[in-house]
């Protein structure tokens, strides 16, 4: 979660009146029943978690003993990207987990991971949740529309070599289990 103060967006030391009125109008502006049967709804569901967490650490008193307050997000990503760079995968997957803060970027991060280790399902779900975190995020989107469309390639290259989805059923698999079938009742093998 980013800062409390960040997403209430009040200033530092900002007084409870203030952090009050301010919760009030974000929980007025992203509340699930102004976003019925909107594609919205599970954005706006996801930022009124973070708005109540934010608000609840900073009416408890408990931001000054908080992560944020010493902890630079984008530091800790930075070393990550650079050993990523470096190829130095294992240690860039132990810095992630050892502070798992579960953002978009984090999920980004692990994707790539886990996508020069060649786990390309578990990369394309880390991306999938990079993705759904920030929309709005180019490279994140950008990471999500390769894998799929190395899918559709991978699938459509696969078609036209023969190999079909066993879902696949046409009119040639149709006679092929027809005769198969035939073959096997005039021979008195299997009826």
């Amino acid at each position: 979660m980013r800062d409390p103060y960040e997403v209430l967006g009040v200033r530092k030391g900002a007084s409870k009146e203030e952090i009050k009125k301010a919760y009030l109008e974000l929980v007025k502006k992203y509340h699930p029943d102004k976003f019925k049967d909107n594609p919205l709804r599970e954005l706006a569901e996801e930022k009124l978690k973070e708005i109540n967490e934010a608000y609840n650490i900073l009416m408890n008193d408990q931001y000054s003993n908080y992560e944020y307050s010493t902890y630079d997000p984008t530091s800790l990503y930075q070393k990550v990207r650079d050993l990523i760079m470096q190829d130095n995968i294992a240690q860039a997957e132990n810095l992630l987990n050892q502070n798992p803060r579960n953002d978009a970027e984090w999920f980004y991060l692990m994707g790539i991971i886990y996508q020069k280790r060649g786990w390309i399902n578990q990369a394309y779900r880390y991306f999938i949740e990079a993705y759904n975190r920030d929309p709005g995020n180019y490279e994140y989107r950008r990471a999500k529309e390769q894998f799929e469309m190395a899918s559709r390639n991978y699938e459509w290259s696969a078609y036209n070599r023969g190999y079909r989805r066993h879902n696949d059923c046409d009119i040639c698999t149709i006679c092929q289990i027809i005769a198969c079938w035939e073959c096997c009742c005039d021979n008195d093998i299997g009826c």
